[in-house]
């Protein structure tokens, strides 16, 4: 039996309330990675219409807020975040012990979320980024009032949109710039790559082929091995070769400390707002 009620306990009825891309890309995920039946997603949107295609793979659409809400145990807000209090007063009444609230919005803070729900049901604050869109987010999560299992419940989901960490919520900007502003670091690093194979011979699309699956390739290295960049790096420097040679000049033009540099001051600007 108990069996049974932990089963159950990881089924639980999802209403995602914002069908933006956010909203939409996480529906969608949920659906590919058969994390629960379509069926047991709700999306909600003013505008329908664009939520075609994700209810023709069997998620239910609405406009209705309040039934979505109803009607499910976990929500999902993937709201604007000027538009996230009405949203909240707008279904306040639904919510109830048997509700999960997850926020992926950004810069509004658990406390903010708390004040206009008004009542003690587990809160949780997600910070993906934009590979969530193929299931390769790196998530960062916190939360308050949680149990275990509800943890576990909201770990599992967002793992099946890639990769997640519990944080302490006043990591929560670091882990934007770290792993949202990131994306737009590594993008920049591979274009300098594939401008580099360009000069030393490859067309455009060779070029970024090979830059762009060497970087994969190296980023799976380091999560399947757990191993430390320089153990890695240790392997394909050989004595007066090519490589280190590479390297030692990209240090001598400021390679590490121009990114380092780069990530505290976007921190500061964040940290600013």
């Amino acid at each position: 039996a108990s069996q049974k009620n932990q089963q159950k306990s990881m089924t639980k009825k999802i209403a995602i309330v914002g069908g933006g891309n956010l909203g939409s890309a996480i529906t969608e995920g949920l659906i590919k990675s058969k994390f629960c039946k379509p069926s047991d997603i709700t999306i909600t949107k003013r505008n329908i219409e664009t939520l075609h295609s994700l209810k023709t793979k069997g998620a239910k659409v609405t406009s209705d807020n309040i039934e979505a809400v109803r009607n499910s145990e976990l929500v999902i807000l993937a709201v604007k975040p000027y538009q996230l209090n009405d949203v909240i007063l707008g279904f306040r009444e639904e919510l109830s012990s048997k509700h999960i609230l997850v926020s992926v919005v950004t810069g509004v803070v658990i406390a903010d979320i708390d004040q206009a729900v008004q009542k003690k049901i587990p809160v949780f604050r997600a910070m993906p980024n934009t590979a969530i869109a193929i299931q390769q987010s790196m998530t960062c999560i916190s939360y308050t009032y949680a149990k275990p299992l509800q943890v576990n419940f909201v770990q599992k989901l967002f793992s099946m949109l890639g990769k997640v960490t519990i944080i302490d919520e006043k990591l929560m900007e670091a882990a934007t710039v770290l792993g949202a502003c990131g994306t737009a670091y590594a993008m920049r690093f591979i274009r300098a790559n594939i401008q580099g194979g360009i000069e030393i011979g490859f067309d455009v699309a060779t070029a970024s082929l090979i830059a762009e699956q060497t970087i994969k390739g190296a980023a799976e290295i380091l999560l399947q091995n757990k191993t430390h960049p320089e153990h890695e790096i240790d392997k394909v420097t050989t004595p007066k070769g090519c490589t280190i040679a590479g390297l030692n000049e990209m240090e001598h033009q400021g390679f590490s400390s121009s990114l380092i540099k780069g990530i505290a001051v976007s921190y500061q600007k964040i940290a600013k707002n």
